[in-house]
């Protein structure tokens, strides 16, 4: 059976050419051209010899998910909607700014924990992506890019890159599958594949503590948790992982996490529910809460999506709660939506391939909403 190299990281590459009987440093080749230059057919890797490009192109193939549609915001946001087969979608979204270009990665089809006003939820969960999978939204984003700056003449940023960030924040839990997260986060700081900072990629939780602690050893990058209320009464009923991993472990878990993580603080994502978790009280509940923990705080507008049983809170209100949060000393953001034109919300084009909840009308009552990165 053909295998795709895009499942492979430099471990299991180099595994690979030992089996082939090849050279060690042939890893690295077939990296770097899958990687770095977006090659896919081996006859176009003209420093790899001729026999072995024959017999890879036998038995491999680099293969990332097809595109089933491509939404272009007037903001630049880029959404494209990506086949994984049998009726399954996954989400992948890239923004520019004029500093940086960030990709938001999903990890999963669906996602099993069931927080109560995310969209995602409603479909259920299928299954994990596969490294593949999950390493192919990123080369898929850099391929397409790539081709259409390439067309329009588009000068290339400072250092060569079109994606310079990377959130795992799209569909799924990322350390609900953590050995293909894990993998191919390695692919994205690997100097033969991607080469990105460990400060430039981040992976949000909504808190798996046990997988916390690993990640920790493993392979420790920036690190957002999906917070989103400042007790556990709260949490437990819009983010119902709490009810197992309540806040007192989680926030241990973050400062356990801040040993080996590459920036010296957590990002808490915190979407803004309207007379749910957005009263001064409860800012000034959250400011007690995160005082151990160095952090800056990431508010979140939502926008509501059908029958999600929430609104948004009022502009008054999110500023209010950010002001009581920054007069108790704390880094606070309010995030800018993107791409509210093109439905840009984690889960709403795939929910419009396969959703459990909405089968008969979802041609008709999906709103916009802004993804989560």
């Amino acid at each position: 059976m053909s295998v795709n190299l895009l499942d492979f990281d430099a471990e299991h590459m180099a595994e690979l050419m030992v089996r082939y009987g090849e050279k060690p440093f042939r890893a690295k080749q077939l990296m770097k051209w899958i990687h770095q230059r977006g090659v896919a057919d081996f006859e176009q890797m003209t420093d790899i010899a001729k026999n072995f490009r024959t017999r890879l192109a036998g038995d491999a193939h680099v293969k990332a998910p097809d595109m089933l549609a491509e939404h272009v915001a007037s903001d630049g946001t880029t959404k494209w909607l990506l086949d994984v087969g049998v009726g399954n979608g996954i989400e992948t979204v890239f923004i520019p700014e004029d500093d940086r270009g960030t990709l938001c990665v999903s990890s999963q089809v669906g996602c099993a924990l069931e927080c109560s006003f995310c969209s995602t939820a409603r479909q259920g969960f299928n299954r994990n992506l596969s490294v593949g999978e999950i390493i192919g939204q990123l080369w898929w984003a850099n391929t397409r890019l790539s081709a259409e700056q390439a067309r329009l003449g588009t000068p290339a940023n400072e250092d060569g890159r079109i994606v310079s960030n990377v959130v795992m924040m799209g569909m799924g839990e990322p350390l609900a599958n953590f050995d293909n997260v894990v993998a191919a986060l390695r692919l994205m700081l690997d100097d033969n594949a991607y080469g990105l900072s460990r400060r430039r990629v981040t992976l949000s939780t909504s808190g798996l503590v046990p997988a916390m602690d690993r990640l920790r050893d493993a392979c420790p990058v920036a690190l957002a948790v999906s917070l989103h209320a400042p007790n556990d009464e709260i949490r437990d009923h819009i983010v119902p992982i709490n009810k197992k991993y309540p806040l007192r472990e989680l926030l241990a878990a973050c400062n356990r996490y801040l040993d080996k993580a590459p920036r010296d603080f957590i990002t808490f994502e915190y979407v803004m529910l309207e007379g749910v978790n957005d009263l001064p009280e409860h800012a000034r509940q959250l400011a007690a809460l995160l005082r151990e923990v160095p952090c800056k705080l990431n508010l979140i507008p939502f926008n509501p999506f059908p029958n999600s049983g929430y609104n948004r809170s009022s502009r008054d209100a999110i500023l209010a709660f950010r002001d009581i949060l920054i007069e108790s000393g704390y880094i606070v953001t309010v995030r800018k939506t993107r791409g509210d034109d093109i439905d840009a919300a984690c889960g709403q084009l795939a929910g419009q391939v396969k959703d459990r909840t909405r089968r008969t009308q979802r041609a008709n009552d999906v709103q916009p909403i802004t993804f989560r990165s």
